[in-house]
């Protein structure tokens, strides 16, 4: 019951101001200054992600708490509001800042072909509550509720910067847990196992594609192992020519972080919609080559919204599918570029040449002040 969204109506959130009826379409690709508001977006489909799983609470605490979800905090903006539309469906909610630094569901609501309003002061959304609602007409079938909780609930971001010694993609994960891809990879030796498994031809595409980039690779040893009353497994490699067991620690960052990537945008079922933020960290430009042909083929089977600083990378891309984030009056804007008023200047210059030049807005120079 996954599906994309369509169209975003965002208020008070971080350094989004007001966000009217912004359309997102199959790929997306945000540009923008340090501090412009990318991260900030990003941040808001984490917490869309937290509620559908009845964790706004445990979201916002470890995020600071509420004030730093207020726009300009809670003196200036009251409250959170946002209007989401996919397919035929709509969802709206309101969060409003309480005296113990939380947010409180004020409003939710639910649309297919009427709205269905719901009372507020509860710490947590409704969302997962909807799960399983039935239609009242097809007792069998899922009603509105259930189609609301499986959109919001498919959108996944993943953030795969920490590659430290102690990162969970490196340590021992449990064989049993692999039924997605988790947002920072912890589990990735037991969802590559699954899909070795059950899905040959796309392990064999993820091999591949990491072996363009990194020619030494040949491929992963996944064994689980007993540990006590569990089976482990980690991201064991070899590389050609040997049979040696290389260990995932003995992975570089680039490459590991390309591992995921690489995962993430070939597994045989992805979720409707995937955000990532600086996918290029830590990569060569080769690996940035790819990553574009990566992320142009998945966006032929799920939406992306991608969050970038790489000239290099927006290179591959056409104006249609960028969305510069610029920072006016100290709220983030969202803009998606018109090809036909670049058209001029894409002759004799490639898309990441003309944001470093600052010839749309968005580019380098244009520093925000804060994150927030």
């Amino acid at each position: 019951m996954g599906r994309p969204l369509d169209r975003l109506t965002l208020s008070g959130f971080k350094s989004i101001k007001s966000l009217e009826d912004f359309e997102f379409k199959s790929l997306n690709i945000m540009v923008g200054a340090n501090g412009s508001g990318k991260t900030n977006l990003v941040s808001f489909f984490q917490m869309l992600r937290a509620m559908s799983e009845e964790g706004l609470a445990n979201f916002v605490a470890e995020s600071g708490g509420a004030d730093g979800f207020l726009f300009n905090g809670p003196k200036e903006t009251p409250e959170i509001s946002a209007h989401l539309r996919f397919g035929q469906n709509e969802y709206k909610f309101t969060l409003v800042p309480t005296a113990s630094a939380q947010l409180s569901v004020k409003a939710e609501s639910h649309f297919y072909h009427r709205w269905t309003n719901f009372g507020g002061g509860t710490s947590e959304s409704r969302l997962k509550q909807w799960k399983d609602d039935k239609s009242s007409f097809f007792p069998r079938s899922p009603g509105v509720g259930a189609y609301i909780y499986g959109a919001v609930s498919s959108w996944m971001v993943y953030h795969f910067h920490d590659t430290s010694a102690r990162a969970p993609m490196r340590r021992d994960q449990s064989v049993r847990d692999w039924r997605e891809l988790s947002p920072d990879a912890s589990n990735i030796a037991s969802f590559l196992l699954r899909m070795k498994n059950h899905d040959e031809s796309s392990y064999s595409a993820v091999r591949e594609t990491i072996q363009l980039v990194a020619p030494f690779f040949d491929d992963f040893l996944l064994e689980p192992e007993k540990m006590g009353e569990n089976e482990v497994i980690r991201l064991e490699w070899r590389q050609k020519g040997s049979s040696f067991p290389f260990q995932p620690w003995q992975l570089s960052d680039g490459t590991i972080r390309f591992i995921c990537l690489t995962t993430a945008l070939l597994q045989p079922n992805p979720p409707s919609t995937i955000v990532i933020d600086e996918p290029e960290l830590g990569l060569h430009p080769f690996a940035l080559e790819v990553l574009a042909g990566l992320l142009r083929d998945a966006s032929l089977r799920t939406q992306l919204i991608i969050s970038t600083q790489s000239a290099t990378l927006l290179n591959h891309f056409n104006a249609e599918d960028v969305i510069v984030v610029d920072r006016e009056n100290g709220h983030s804007t969202f803009r998606r570029l018109d090809g036909m008023s670049l058209s001029d200047w894409t002759k004799d210059y490639t898309l990441g040449e003309l944001w470093q030049k600052n010839v749309f807005d968005g580019g380098p120079s244009h520093e925000g002040i804060s994150s927030r």
